[in-house]
């Protein structure tokens, strides 16, 4: 409790203010008249100190005796006690040479001592005037409330007491701004005070700097000096006792003088040439600029070449009918015979020859397959037309900004970094990867989803599997080697038994059935290794057929109850009746199965169902995103089709159409356009939900034919008559 007697008239015991710490003290309110006198007096302090700061101008003296936390000495007492340390550790006292030292260290650590007890002098009393601060605000908020309350009794208007409210409010308001203010006067006078110091000491050792350099340029110019007389008297001995020398430093200076006009020569000489030499690059430029434009107008010309040549070729096929009498009408032996010219191969030609005539199609494509095949003859000019249009569209593309660019700038920029997931890599990969970068990156695609199984395996584990693929029996390999042949027939690499191609498949193919006995092998499995082998080594291939099976596609899904392929055409048809609905409708209406159809494509990813240009199309998206892919590229089939699809009106030409259809979409462009872009949303989650849905409902389909499959045979054994019935799995065995 402290006095407030010191701010009023008289001396009434009731006037008394009590403020909180944390003890228990209770705070009395002034009377009204005591706070007229307490404003008053703070308005005479105002006029007759201002300027003075925030922390010393209050009304309101305390005394901090009852201050209930750590209890500390006066700060009189403080220095004082501090004084007389200092007083009595500078008497005098005797230095000997033995203990001068020792006698200066102890003082020295004595006043760094003293230095920092009064650092924290200096902070104890910041904080003391801090809080007193903080209290004045408070007494003085509380009294003015008091005040204001007693004054609402008394019968003043409301909005008055408001108004007076919120003026006091911003008084205070600004009070503590105007000492948040003068602290930062305050530092920022600090500082300047500091860089003044700093600036004075840089101009010192400027001064400094100035007068050392001055001082070594005056010893410079006097060693100079002395060189120049040295020289001068060595030179004056030397002539007068060495004059052959100075006849052979004629010759030299002479010779000199030869040469320093020789270069004279070579430099007019250098500056003509690099004149030549700029003119003709010059002239180099606008020839490669003339050249790129002569090949862009030729590759038109070639594109354009191409499809007038596979519209002359459907044009002859046309108009070559039947004729049901034996006469032969001359334009019916003209059309046969420019038929096969059409189709006869392309002779080896002369080099100039060959420049002006380009070749359009050759026998195989990059990937090794056969562009035109060899017994039919329709069959052979569907194909060559397809292929003239193919290498229209790729001619035309070429002339378009080239994805190549892109993806030379995208491995540049990974040269120095691990190449990780992005959406950047997955445009780039669904518009395509070039044909010289794919192995790398059908590579980089296995490692990424095959990683920790081949963390977990042992080195060198797919030379072991083979060991014992090649030293023991296998149930599979008999399947295998029937399966070799009939692969990729039209593919030069499969196309024999001592095409290159043909052993690395049947490795592959025996390693997998060693790793994965359950399933061993399913017919299809060799299609999907004979892709990967075109672009990947064996051991990379079979990491990617381990891919496929284990880890993109569901469980059975080359299993031989083939359960998970099943389900998966389930759930494309509830995905044709949501994207498709129109297509949908219409194969429901004409009872078309077309499962017939699409379930090939499940099970070996498109091979040998749409062209190569395509097909590895879909597998550059299909090994970075998995099998949801397929999904889109299936439905995208149909929709690029869909209206010649609904110009069908019976069963039988809709199932035709729908045997050959993918073979005659050629616009890969397009066809990735409408799956990545048209059919969107496509979100994976559904696709799970629906497979875990269909599984159920074929299992238990399967569990129903196994059931009446017992009764069947039990039923067999049981009557006479029907002893002689067998299933197709006991004929095949």
């Amino acid at each position: 409790r402290n006095s407030m007697s010191s701010l009023r008239k008289g001396s009434n015991e009731n006037r008394r203010s009590i403020f909180y710490t944390t003890e228990e003290w209770e705070l009395l309110d002034p009377t009204p008249k005591d706070l007229e006198d307490s404003m008053a007096l703070e308005e005479k302090r105002k006029h007759l100190a201002e300027g003075s700061k925030g922390l010393s101008s209050s009304a309101f003296p305390f005394d901090f005796g009852r201050i209930p936390h750590k209890a500390r000495r006066p700060l009189k007492d403080m220095i004082g006690s501090s004084k007389n340390r200092n007083s009595s550790d500078s008497s005098p006292t005797e230095w000997c040479s033995g203990n001068g030292n020792r006698l200066v260290s102890e003082l020295q650590l004595k006043y760094q001592s003293q230095q920092e007890e009064l650092e924290k002098l200096k902070k104890d009393l910041l904080s003391q005037k801090e809080l007193v601060r903080l209290l004045q605000q408070t007494v003085r908020s509380s009294q003015y409330d008091k005040y204001f309350a007693s004054r609402l009794c008394e019968g003043v208007p409301k909005g008055t007491l408001e108004l007076l409210h919120q003026k006091d409010d911003q008084i205070l308001g600004l009070n503590n701004q105007l000492e948040k203010l003068n602290l930062e006067k305050d530092s920022l006078q600090q500082e300047v005070k500091n860089l003044k110091c700093k600036v004075g000491e840089l101009n010192e050792r400027l001064g400094m700097l100035m007068e050392t350099i001055q001082a070594k340029d005056e010893v410079i110019m006097k060693l100079s000096r002395q060189l120049s007389e040295c020289e001068d008297s060595t030179s004056s001995q030397s002539g007068a006792i060495n004059s052959p020398t100075a006849t052979c430093t004629n010759k030299e200076l002479q010779e000199l003088d030869r040469l320093k006009d020789n270069l004279q020569g070579y430099k007019t000489q250098n500056k003509f040439l690099n004149k030549e030499i700029l003119e003709l690059s010059t002239l180099r430029r606008n020839a490669e600029a003339r050249e790129r434009e002569w090949q862009a107008k030729y590759t038109s010309l070639e594109a354009k070449l191409c499809q007038i040549e596979s519209k002359y070729l459907i044009l002859l096929q046309e108009m070559k009918t039947p004729v049901c009498s034996e006469d032969q009408s001359p334009a019916r032996e003209v059309i046969t015979q420019l038929l096969e010219d059409a189709l006869k191969a392309e002779p080896s030609e002369q080099p100039e020859q060959a420049f002006f005539k380009p070749h359009l199609v050759s026998e195989y494509d990059i990937y090794g397959f056969q562009t035109i095949p060899e017994d039919d003859d329709e069959e052979k000019l569907v194909a060559k037309s397809r292929a003239l249009d193919l290498r229209s569209l790729s001619l035309s593309e070429n002339r378009e900004i080239s994805t190549g660019v892109k993806w030379e700038n995208y491995l540049a920029s990974t040269m120095n970094r691990e190449m990780m997931r992005c959406v950047e890599l997955k445009n780039l990969i669904r518009s395509g990867i070039p044909h010289e970068h794919r192995s790398k990156m059908w590579k980089w695609c296995v490692n990424l989803h095959v990683k920790k199984f081949k963390d977990n395996a042992v080195p060198g584990y797919f030379q072991i599997l083979l060991q014992k693929a090649l030293e023991k029996p296998n149930p599979a390999s008999k399947q295998i080697e029937l399966d070799l042949l009939r692969t990729l027939p039209n593919n030069k690499h499969y196309s024999s038994p001592t095409s290159e191609g043909i052993q690395k498949l049947r490795n592959v193919l025996l390693a997998f059935s060693w790793r994965n006995p359950d399933i061993g092998y399913c017919q299809g499995l060799n299609r999907l290794v004979a892709i990967a082998l075109l672009y990947l080594e064996q051991e990379d291939a079979f990491w990617c057929l381990v891919t496929i099976v284990e880890v993109f596609m569901p469980r059975d899904y080359y299993t031989k109850t083939l359960l998970g392929s099943q389900v998966d055409q389930r759930v494309f048809k509830d995905l044709l009746s949501e994207k498709l609905p129109r297509l949908h409708a219409h194969f429901e209406q004409y009872k078309v199965d077309y499962t017939l159809i699409t379930f090939n494509w499940f099970l070996v990813v498109f091979v040998d169902s749409v062209v190569s240009d395509i097909l590895f199309k879909i597998w550059d998206s299909f090994l970075y995103e998995g099998p949801k892919v397929i999904f889109r590229f299936a439905l995208a089939l149909f929709k690029y089709k869909e209206e010649e699809i609904l110009k069908l009106q019976d069963s039988m030409s809709i199932f035709k159409y729908l045997r050959y259809f993918t073979r005659t979409i050629l616009d890969a462009r397009k066809l990735t356009a409408i799956a990545f872009g048209d059919l969107n949303p496509f979100p994976l989650r559904q696709i799970r939900n629906r497979r875990a849905y269909h599984l159920e409902k074929v299992r238990l389909e399967l569990t129903e034919l196994e059931a009446i499959r017992e009764d069947f045979l039990r039923e067999r054994e049981t009557c006479v008559d029907k002893r002689d019935l067998i299933s197709d799995d006991e004929e095949d065995s």
